[in-house]
């Protein structure tokens, strides 16, 4: 068998992560790098923190001309892609469920979590098909298959869609040359959700760890008592579009701590 080296696996590798200045999407850009790839990283807002071995194109994805945006400048700059992770998601949407909800916050939340990572895919995938070769990844959700209702309904019927998209197009693509996947995270803990029990916690009086609990008994329980860390995804992710992972294809892989339960 093969052998590899883990730590420059991904040498000579042209890597694309989108939503890749924050949370899981800074993790899994970080991991590429740490591999050896070149790392190309594309949100709205430059990071925070500046680093100079990540090549960041500013653009809007939950837009056409976002899209090409980044497409036409990683073809032009780096002459092809290897692996694209689609990780650019989310949900702003009020609460109140379906009720609440007008067309325009249906459309906005469809065209960032489903048709940017359609419109990657299809912008990078010819010159992948031609080469024989090229990972694509993409983030969904456990929402995709457990949907919160009263606040994320779009966001959840984004991911579902997003996750038989992957499969389908795995099906058209792997004998071509081109392995698709799908990663259903559940909670992570980012930044951002630490903010957010923040919110919780002042709202309802309590302490974060209640409000952190609270969300898990919403959830239906994490039988591993936390969230995820984005550095747990991004090990994942990283070891998917690896070499060792030649074999994997067409699947969806789960990282919620136990949260679905298994069908």
């Amino acid at each position: 068998m093969e052998q590899f080296n883990y730590n420059n696996e991904l040498s000579g590798k042209i890597a694309l992560v989108t939503g890749g200045t924050k949370g899981a999407g800074k993790a899994i850009a970080d991991r590429l790098l740490e591999a050896g790839a070149t790392v190309i990283i594309t949100a709205r807002n430059a990071p925070e923190q500046e680093n100079s071995n990540l090549h960041f194109i500013a653009s809007d994805l939950s837009t056409a001309e976002g899209t090409q945006k980044v497409i036409s400048e990683v073809l032009s700059g780096y002459g092809r892609l290897d692996i694209l992770v689609n990780n650019l998601g989310g949900s702003s949407t009020p609460a109140g469920g379906f009720t609440a909800l007008n067309d325009e916050d249906w459309e906005s939340t469809l065209q960032a979590n489903l048709l940017a990572p359609v419109r990657l895919d299809r912008g990078f995938l010819p010159q992948m098909i031609e080469r024989k070769t090229g990972v694509i990844i993409h983030i969904a959700s456990i929402q995709g298959k457990l949907p919160l209702y009263d606040s994320t309904l779009p966001y959840a019927a984004a991911k579902a869609a997003l996750r038989n998209y992957s499969k389908s197009l795995s099906n058209e693509v792997t004998p071509k040359g081109v392995r698709v996947l799908a990663v259903s995270p559940g909670w992570i803990n980012t930044t951002a959700s630490e903010a957010w029990l923040g919110e919780i916690a002042r709202n309802s009086n309590s302490t974060v760890e209640e409000a952190q609990q609270g969300v898990m008994d919403a959830l239906g329980g994490i039988p591993f008592g936390r969230p995820a860390e984005p550095a747990e995804v991004a090990e994942f992710v990283g070891f998917l579009v690896s070499p060792r992972a030649n074999y994997l294809t067409g699947t969806e892989y789960v990282i919620d701590g136990g949260t679905v339960p298994t069908i």
